[in-house]
């Protein structure tokens, strides 16, 4: 879609639709869509996982990663040029403690990225009691550690979002399970933020989270685990802009209700 015939869609009227639709849990940050806002991950353990943004798109294999993925998101990258196109024209201000045109010093980063590897998540009140010790069966048995693999619930791993075609070269990278979920693919795929991928998110910490889902479309687990929301009249309790099914991810979705209620027993215990 060309700039012009995006600004026209943009009405007065939909702006207001999509501010209405804003809750906590989701934020349309720079380089997505306020129809498709990605749901605020949890950087508690953030030292753990390889991969940063829900597509992917920053690699982190260090804590340089990590610094530079900060000041990127401070807005460097819209002062970036793909071909003629640049996605701001004005001067940004890269730092919110800066003169326009400057950024944090590395020693700011640095004293950054250790503040949020150092974040350790609340006490955890729920047990592991008999029905949480039932559910872990169950997510064994139904194969959930082959994506989210003990200890850090994620196998730190990239899947192609659907209607993505995999490069042959990347499906050698050990980085890549070649298993399409069949989640919307918007963020992927139309955004400045896509890759074609999504990462396997952690579980852990699932029981404080809310925003399930990489466009934060299911409130609560229990929601992320109901059937029902694979129904075409379904509203969703997360962001949503109307009625309709919050596609893909239907792992666990055919358990009786005793062994799912027991499954979510031993999810909130991670």
């Amino acid at each position: 879609m060309g700039r012009e015939a995006f600004e026209a869609e943009i009405t007065n009227d939909e702006i207001i639709r999509r501010l209405a639709a804003a809750q906590s849990g989701v934020l349309a940050r720079q380089g997505t869509s306020t129809s498709h806002p990605p749901h605020i991950p949890s950087l508690i353990g953030v030292e753990d996982i390889k991969y940063l943004d829900a597509t992917g798109l920053g690699h982190h294999r260090s804590i340089g990663d990590l610094m530079r993925y900060a000041i990127i998101n401070e807005g460097l990258d819209t002062m970036a040029h793909y071909g003629d196109f640049q996605p701001s024209t004005g001067i940004e201000d890269t730092s919110f403690n800066a003169e326009p045109g400057t950024r944090f010093s590395d020693e700011q980063l640095y004293a950054l990225a250790l503040y949020v590897y150092s974040l350790k998540p609340p006490p955890n009140p729920n047990p592991m009691d008999d029905r949480a010790l039932r559910g872990r069966r169950i997510f064994q048995q139904q194969g959930c550690p082959v994506c989210h693999t003990p200890p850090l619930y994620t196998n730190n791993k990239l899947t192609p979002a659907m209607g993505f075609q995999v490069p042959e070269d990347l499906l050698k990278s050990e980085s890549i399970l070649n298993v399409v979920v069949g989640t919307d693919p918007t963020l992927a795929l139309k955004t400045r933020r896509g890759t074609g991928f999504y990462k396997v998110p952690s579980l852990r910490g699932v029981w404080y989270r809310n925003a399930f889902g990489h466009g934060g479309q299911a409130e609560t687990l229990e929601e992320w685990l109901d059937p029902a929301r694979l129904k075409d009249y379904y509203v969703p309790k997360g962001f949503h802009l109307g009625p309709g099914a919050i596609k893909g991810h239907e792992f666990g979705l055919k358990l009786a209700s005793g062994e799912r209620e027991s499954l979510i027993a031993f999810l909130k215990t991670l």
